[in-house]
């Protein structure tokens, strides 16, 4: 179910003791917007003692905050908050999926970085909202992603994206123009003042985890969680 687990304790002082937990589920799961995802859902929090909230995901750069129900999916690419008992969900199949906590008050949040995603810097503006809710100690982690290795773009678009986002430029393995998203967030993450942990592994290379270049129209989708514990 998992790809990948992690936990990290929070300032007893401010949290009451709580740990932040972060997971990157794999290809076991599909959590696409289809028949099987109460299913997923719902194993989902059997393994974990949480519900998630999650969102329509739409490539562009609006965040919005959960007040403490996983009800809803509102249509945002970056979502925050400070509420206890509940986890944020996001979905990726070769977008970077990016989770975020602060470690002293248990503040939460997750950011869907695609191509537009990256340009708009939604991984920015989901830290500022965290912010605003009292985040002062933040950490993120990067979620396996489609590499620069493998993300082919047209050259127009690679001047496009790479003149907003240096880190971006890249080349694909193949020799042919291609985008690093991950280097992308990463230096914006690191512009923000947030410590990095990076999940390694390429979506189109890795059979474990589900991936669009790879797959097509059958590809499902993994996610990036995160949760207090």
């Amino acid at each position: 179910m998992f790809f990948f687990r992690d936990t990290a304790d929070l300032d007893p002082d401010r949290a009451s003791g709580s740990r932040v937990e972060v997971a990157f589920t794999d290809a076991s799961l599909d959590l696409r917007e289809a028949a099987g995802l109460p299913a997923a859902l719902e194993a989902l929090r059997s393994a974990t003692g949480v519900p998630f909230a999650r969102m329509d995901q739409v490539h562009a750069a609006d965040v919005v905050d959960r007040e403490g129900a996983a009800d809803g999916v509102p249509t945002a690419d970056g979502q925050v908050s400070a509420a206890r008992e509940l986890g944020l969900m996001v979905r990726v199949a070769d977008c970077v999926p990016v989770v975020l906590a602060d470690l002293a008050s248990g503040v939460i949040g997750v950011a869907h970085a695609g191509r537009r995603g990256v340009q708009e810097d939604v991984v920015t503006r989901t830290v500022e909202r965290m912010r605003l809710l009292g985040a002062t100690e933040l950490a993120a982690w990067v979620g396996p992603h489609i590499c620069g290795r493998c993300y082919e773009v047209p050259a127009t678009l690679r001047e496009e994206v790479a003149a907003r986002v240096p880190s971006t430029y890249a080349e694909t393995s193949w020799g042919t123009p291609a985008l690093d998203l991950g280097a992308g967030v990463t230096a914006q993450l690191a512009a923000s003042g947030v410590a990095v942990t990076t999940v390694p592994g390429c979506t189109r290379e890795e059979p474990r985890l589900h991936s669009y270049r790879r797959d097509g129209d059958a590809a499902g989708r993994f996610a990036g969680l995160v949760w207090l514990s």
